[in-house]
């Protein structure tokens, strides 16, 4: 554990799980977000570190501290440090481009804790020739995160499509009647296709770590490169 005041890291959870602890921007003032980082790396030198949910302050504040971080303004996201050796293939799914956020969050997650990414966008079920038209990729995939507002219905789709691994991420994305994802978060929850899992709205980064492990876990002797 490393003691910083306001905050407690925890620096032995690389060891213990495989994956280091991750900055959680919100609520943290920049200056605690760039300490938080610096810190995490130096303390994994060998490891890709992560923050999320970073506010236009503290981004401008990683590129400015940390000009080596890798920081994606779409995801609100910063990456300190060399990715992982990448195992196994995680497709990421989102409907429609105001998926566009999670779905960034959810894909750089990935990255960081080690599998590949295939990034499939612009796929939902209001044009379901675009999502046809991917059934390949899905099916090579070793996990699948399926990103979609409105009524949720994409994961159902995808999970009738094709039997690999699946977390659906429902999102804040729809007009009044969709209650901030609460909509969508119920019909993926409802779902009749099976091995649809669900993670909590707006909730890519959660998504993420899930479908990078069972990526992992599922390719354990295979090595990529990103």
């Amino acid at each position: 554990m490393h003691d910083l005041g306001y905050a407690r890291l925890d620096t032995d959870r690389l060891e213990r799980t495989g994956d280091a602890e991750v900055v959680y921007g919100a609520g943290k003032t920049p200056e605690q977000v760039v300490e938080l980082l610096r810190t995490l790396h130096e303390t994994h030198p060998g490891h890709a570190v992560l923050a999320t949910r970073l506010t236009v302050e503290a981004q401008e504040a990683v590129t400015a501290a940390l000009p080596e971080a890798v920081v994606d303004p779409v995801g609100r996201t910063a990456v300190l440090g060399s990715a992982p050796v990448l195992r196994g293939t995680v497709a990421v799914v989102a409907a429609g481009t105001s998926d566009a956020p999670v779905a960034a969050e959810a894909a750089t997650t990935v990255g960081v804790f080690g599998a590949n990414v295939d990034l499939i966008t612009d796929v939902g079920v209001a044009g379901l020739h675009r999502i046809m038209s991917a059934r390949e990729r899905l099916d090579a995939a070793d996990c699948l995160i399926v990103v979609a507002g409105m009524e949720g219905a994409l994961p159902s789709v995808v999970g009738g499509l094709v039997g690999v691994p699946l977390v659906a991420v429902p999102t804040s994305v729809g007009y009044g009647a969709s209650f901030g994802g609460v909509a969508a978060l119920l019909g993926m929850l409802n779902s009749c296709a099976p091995g649809v899992t669900v993670v909590n709205i707006d909730n890519g980064f959660g998504a993420g770590v899930f479908a990078a492990r069972v990526a992992r876990r599922a390719a354990p002797a295979e090595v990529k490169s990103q």
